[in-house]
């Protein structure tokens, strides 16, 4: 079951939207084993890596796509750092809808431009920034033949913030003291924003973005000019957004902590939130979510820059015992 037949009644959709789905939602709330205790806090990570495509973007992308088939779109065009893109495109291609996908060239992680390519999407890398790429979508949707599906399409937010509803049941009702998350285009932080209205619920929602946005390894927020930037700068005046500067540094740090200490692989920009907890250091003993936004496979050169590459060993115990002993 997707996000909109099990929220129907919370999204912008009736008995005449064309339910577009892979099966989206539903994602896990992971309790953490040892990086919570260290931090004195009930930490827990909401790991949307485990969508369909491997990313948040899931949940908005179905929503935007039925509404865009009930529209009677032509097509789909979104500009992305990666994780838009496959989702973008396998939701078309379920939809039978053509994609249109413009990308910053050379950089995109590869994993993501093989799920864009292998379904049938027109990907283009564009000679410049995520935000020129962007610009131009918007211009080519104000044509009418394709429909936005950026951030910028309010439908992603509706889909999006799904993911706060399904948070206060993995907690049993209980809503959290604490979310905090990536900040790229700040399309994620104004979802949750919503979600926790919706809830009646005031979560301080930690927003964590990249000191350096051009140039960051963490290539899904790599956005220098955040499409959301107006709203994100209404919650952070209302009290309601906290944004929080992080170095690669440390981003890299989490990343494999959270590998290594909790046996989840995420992709780089994911553990931007969990480096920006150390920053605010949430009160001892509240109940803190991590969302974790996309799957480590979606970005595997990165894990060079972290951990050795394998040994190649003869095939006896002795050499293997050997090794292992180093």
């Amino acid at each position: 079951m997707g996000v909109i037949d099990r929220f129907r009644d919370r999204l912008p959709v009736d008995d005449s939207t064309p339910v577009i789905t892979l099966g989206e939602g539903d994602t896990p709330l992971i309790p953490s084993r040892r990086i919570g205790r260290e931090l004195g806090i009930d930490l827990h990570f909401k790991f949307e890596g485990m969508n369909p495509t491997g990313s948040f973007k899931d949940r908005g992308m179905s929503v935007a796509v039925s509404k865009a088939l009930e529209a009677g779109a032509g097509g789909v065009i979104c500009a992305s750092t990666g994780n838009t893109a496959s989702s973008a495109a396998a939701y078309a291609a379920r939809a039978n809808l053509t994609a249109v996908v413009l990308c910053p060239a050379g950089a995109i992680a590869a994993g993501k431009i093989a799920q864009t390519r292998v379904v049938g999407a027109r990907l283009l890398e564009v000679k410049g920034s995520f935000d020129e790429a962007l610009e131009s979508c918007l211009e080519i949707a104000d044509g009418g033949m394709f429909t936005l599906v950026n951030s910028l399409n309010p439908h992603r937010i509706e889909g999006q913030k799904t993911a706060v509803f399904e948070i206060v049941e993995q907690l049993g009702g209980r809503h959290p003291d604490v979310i905090s998350l990536p900040y790229g285009g700040g399309g994620n932080t104004v979802a949750y924003a919503r979600g926790l209205d919706e809830e009646g619920a005031r979560s301080r929602i930690v927003s964590a973005h990249a000191v350096e946005r051009r140039t960051t390894l963490a290539s899904a927020i790599r956005i220098a000019e955040p499409a959301h930037l107006a709203e994100v700068e209404a919650l952070v005046a209302d009290g309601r957004v906290e944004p929080v500067a992080v170095g690669d540094d440390e981003i890299t740090r989490m990343w494999r902590d959270l590998a290594s200490y909790e046996g989840i692989f995420c992709e780089p920009s994911s553990a931007a939130g969990l480096a920006a907890l150390e920053h605010v250091r949430p009160e001892a003993g509240s109940t803190v979510v991590c969302v974790l936004t996309g799957h480590g496979l979606k970005d595997t050169e990165a894990v060079g820059r972290i951990t050795a590459e394998s040994v190649v060993v003869e095939p006896t115990v002795e050499a293997i015992l050997a090794e292992v002993a180093r």
